[in-house]
């Protein structure tokens, strides 16, 4: 994944000129102040401090001003969304980026509030709190799916504090952005932006209402990265390719704008990486180019439909391209066909490597995810792929990409000695049954990983089953452990594994071990 500029944005322009939509959450910044004290002693013995040169002075200054120029242009559009919702029990205690519950405070500032916060709310009912953004002068709003998910009442409350009720237009499970409307005409609002032209270093600013008191806050950072995957996601097949920053952003700013230095919303603020659930310096916002085709397509319906090929993927990597007779590391491997796919009936084939869509370059796994959800279902497109090494042309027509079930949980982990350092099984109907593994699935079953083993480092836990060892099925133990064995010493090893409803490959690089264990 170069960047987000030029892989994902600009192959879903060339797709398709329409995006889709996520969400944020903002930040709260306690500091302490200090005090400098003048003493006569120390300045006649060091001499006055010198004042800084009036042109960095002006540098600042200019900096200052443009920062708040463009703040005081986008504030006016940004909204404080208030909900209450009914929700069951685990969709009030889990999920990615959760918005702020309203009268719950983080510890240390219930003493600023009153003590009024930590108050017990009635089960299955919660009122959250949230941010949004204005992007048309009638009164339509994008938020974070989460944020009104399961809404019975929504409240907006503008920039000049007024509050008024707002209606649910649509949501979009899958990439966490919803739009809704208040009543309304010449309202302020600002305009969509090119985040396929975002890149690391890039000046932004994020708005919205962290931990849901500190109403229309901006904070500025730059891009730290772009086209970063979502680490909290429970489907491989969500689009990813979020905008990553140091803006800081908390609980309270999901739903919030990501602007650039001409104040254009280039992402949606949704979900943080964080140990203490408060902004740590990695913040992440659904980029424009995704949240715009969605945005517009709930408007216009009321309702989302994304494209799908069903297939699994691996970006290609400097590791395992030699493995495919690959020119350079581009690219994206597939790992899975799902039996009856769309990919399936047009012959796409395990072990492919899809380098280009419709005629444009496919740089990873992450850019064909996001293009191909934004091809409308129905639409017939056409795969380069690298087959063998040879090149082919596949023709898929895109279905509609519908969410998938539960997987099963894996077992304990456990100990085990060799150069891979994993125990298998055979795939028995018993193991099938306890780690709810298919008919389909043809392999071995990893019993026991050892920890920080090469297998425990390239991701492998029991419960997973292996399917292929570099490239050749091993449908017993003993077929598995002759191909383990049959590899030289230090030789990385590729292994396809099915793990939670997916195949992916793993490149493990084995320990130079003299027993021939596994």
């Amino acid at each position: 994944m170069n960047r987000m500029t030029k892989a994902t944005n600009s192959l879903v322009a060339a797709i398709k000129s329409k995006s889709l939509p996520l969400g944020l959450t903002a930040a709260f910044v306690v500091g302490a102040v200090g005090l400098l004290v003048h003493n006569p002693v120390h300045a006649a013995t060091t001499g006055s401090v010198s004042l800084a040169d009036d042109r960095q002075v002006t540098s600042l200054e200019a900096l200052d001003s443009a920062v708040e120029t463009l703040a005081a242009r986008v504030t006016p559009a940004v909204v404080n969304v208030s909900v209450v919702a009914k929700r069951d029990q685990s969709e009030m205690t889990s999920g990615e980026g959760q918005g702020f519950p309203e009268g719950v405070l983080p510890k240390g500032l219930e003493r600023f509030f009153g003590g009024h916060g930590n108050q017990e709310m009635p089960q299955q009912i919660e009122r959250g709190v949230g941010s949004g953004v204005l992007i048309s002068p009638d009164g339509y709003i994008v938020t974070n799916n989460h944020v009104v998910e399961g809404a019975t009442q929504i409240k907006v409350t503008l920039n000049d504090r007024r509050v008024l009720s707002a209606e649910l237009v649509g949501t979009d499970k899958l990439t966490d952005l919803a739009v809704i409307r208040v009543k309304g005409s010449g309202l302020p609002y600002i305009s969509w932006g090119d985040s396929a032209r975002l890149h690391p270093g890039q000046t932004v600013l994020a708005f919205g209402s962290p931990f849901g008191y500190f109403q229309f806050s901006v904070t500025r950072g730059i891009v730290s990265a772009v086209n970063r995957p979502n680490p909290y996601s429970d489907d491989a097949r969500k689009p990813g390719g979020f905008i990553q920053t140091d803006a800081a952003i908390n609980p309270g700013n999901s739903g919030g704008p990501l602007v650039n230095a001409r104040g254009e919303l280039v992402g949606i603020n949704t979900f943080i990486i964080s140990n203490s659930g408060s902004f740590a310096g990695a913040g992440f916002a659904i980029p424009a180019q995704i949240a715009q085709g969605v945005t517009e397509q709930l408007i216009r319906t009321g309702a989302i439909h994304h494209g799908y090929l069903g297939i699994s993927m691996n970006d290609v990597t400097p590791d395992n391209a030699g493995f495919f007779q690959l020119p350079d590391a581009t690219g994206a491997i597939v790992s899975q066909v799902t039996p009856e796919s769309p990919a399936a009936k047009a012959g796409v084939k395990q072990g492919d490597v899809i380098r280009s869509l419709n005629g444009n370059k496919v740089e990873n796994g992450s850019a064909l995810q996001v293009a191909v959800s934004t091809i409308e279902p129905g639409k017939t497109i056409t795969l380069g792929v690298l087959r063998e090494g040879k090149e082919q042309q596949v023709t898929v027509k895109v279905g509609e990409f519908h969410a998938q079930g539960d997987k099963a949980e894996k077992p304990e982990l456990a100990e085990h000695k060799g150069k891979l350092g994993l125990g298998v099984n055979e795939l028995t109907d018993q193991l099938r049954e306890q780690m709810g593994i298919p008919e389909d699935v043809k392999g071995v079953a990893v019993e026991t990983v050892r920890p920080a083993s090469p297998a425990d480092n390239a991701g492998l836990a029991p419960g997973d089953v292996i399917l292929e060892v570099d490239r050749h099925p091993v449908a017993s133990a003993e077929k598995f452990a002759s191909e383990v064995r049959s590899k030289a010493a230090g030789k990385d090893i590729l292994l396809l594994v099915w793990s939670h409803g997916g195949a992916s490959y793993r490149v493990v690089h084995p320990e130079d071990e003299k027993d021939s264990g596994m």
